[in-house]
């Protein structure tokens, strides 16, 4: 009887609708589903063509190699030749094979120089087989690369924008070989939270199993929910999860307060709250300045001159903003017009925030970056 009462209550509770006002999201913008994942590839290639900016030979011995092992396969001998070429420049070539990818398909390829190569703007990517973690060839990349950069140099001077020694290839690669993945013969497909929370799950559970039907969706943890497929009696995995995807629930998170020192960037969720708390806020400067003075000797004295040092040192403190009394349970808006009345920068705006944090009065998670 005990059990059956909590079994009523815990699913009471996992039901419960969101606030009023809550924004919704769609599942598919929340969740991963299990097995729908991309697969990293990488490659070794070459990039001819450039305009006398590529590898020094010297400081890249492997760009060589490479390249007299392309120009054997095409049938041309250079063994014990010395080259030196400028145009040509060793790159890592890197994917992402997307799910569902078929071969004959295409994919974009990001192209990045290995060697002391200066630029690859107007380069072309020779035929590079591209692998994944199993070892085996995924795709085929060849192209001309577009550089993200611009570069110009002259006898007494150099200029550089962006990062001209990397580049992209859109639809740079062809699929060669399909993942070995049967998503059709899945009978239960897990929904992985990108933010694990139980309060989010527990929504997500609950609107499934309002559009499929009681008992097809249950929450196993705060970062996954497990949806049966058979009992939602979908004609086939890639039905349901088509169904699945467009509902929409009310994400829930955790108060959150993110500062990025260098820049001075704060960002507050807007469930921050801060308990009662007072805040005063001044600068103190320290000056310290140098004068020495240089004595001569006396006429005649065969004496030396000294260096006889003269310091000043002053503190001066600013008057300070005052104090200003923070009430309990301040939402962000109160909190950020309190602070901005303060006449406070953001820089001194995060040290008062870390204080009022180590205080025990700021009721979020802090993060610095």
């Amino acid at each position: 009887m005990i059990r059956t009462l909590l079994a009523v209550l815990t699913f009471a509770v996992l039901a419960l609708p969101a606030p009023a006002g809550a924004q919704t999201v769609r599942i598919k913008d929340l969740v991963e589903f299990d097995g729908v994942r991309g697969n990293d590839l990488v490659g070794y290639g070459i990039v001819v063509g450039l305009n006398g900016t590529g590898d020094g030979i010297r400081n890249a011995p492997f760009t060589e190699e490479i390249l007299s092992n392309i120009l054997e396969r095409l049938g041309v001998n250079v063994t014990g030749e010395q080259f030196r070429p400028k145009n040509v420049a060793a790159v890592f070539v890197t994917a992402t094979l997307p799910a569902f990818a078929r071969a004959g398909g295409t994919i974009d390829v990001t192209v990045s120089a290995i060697g002391d190569a200066k630029s690859l703007l107007g380069g072309t990517l020779v035929m590079t087989p591209l692998n994944a973690a199993d070892g085996q060839i995924y795709a085929v990349a060849q192209g001309t690369v577009i550089a993200g950069g611009a570069e110009a140099e002259g006898d007494g001077a150099r200029v550089v924008q962006g990062v001209p020694t990397a580049g992209v290839i859109p639809s740079g690669a062809r699929v060669e070989r399909e993942i070995d993945f049967d998503f059709a013969a899945l009978d239960r497909i897990r929904l992985a939270l990108r933010t694990p929370d139980f309060t989010t799950a527990a929504r997500i559970e609950a609107a499934i199993n309002a559009d499929f039907g009681r008992g097809v969706a249950v929450m196993l943890d705060a970062g996954t929910v497990a949806f049966d497929i058979h009992a939602a009696r979908a004609p086939s995995p890639a039905h349901a999860i088509g169904r699945i995807e467009n509902l929409t629930v009310a994400p829930e998170r955790k108060a959150r307060v993110v500062v990025d020192q260098r820049s001075g960037t704060i960002v507050m969720g807007a469930d921050v709250r801060i308990s009662r708390v007072a805040v005063s806020q001044g600068n103190l400067t320290l000056r310290i300045e140098e004068a020495p003075v240089v004595v001569q000797p006396n006429p005649f004295s065969q004496g030396q001159s000294i260096v006889v040092p003269r310091t000043q040192a002053t503190l001066e403190e600013e008057p300070g903003t005052g104090l200003a009394e923070i009430s309990a349970g301040t939402s962000l808006s109160e909190v950020v017009a309190g602070l901005n009345a303060l006449g406070v920068s953001p820089r001194d705006m995060i040290d008062i925030l870390k204080s009022i944090k180590a205080a025990g009065a700021l009721h979020a998670e802090f993060v610095v970056r």
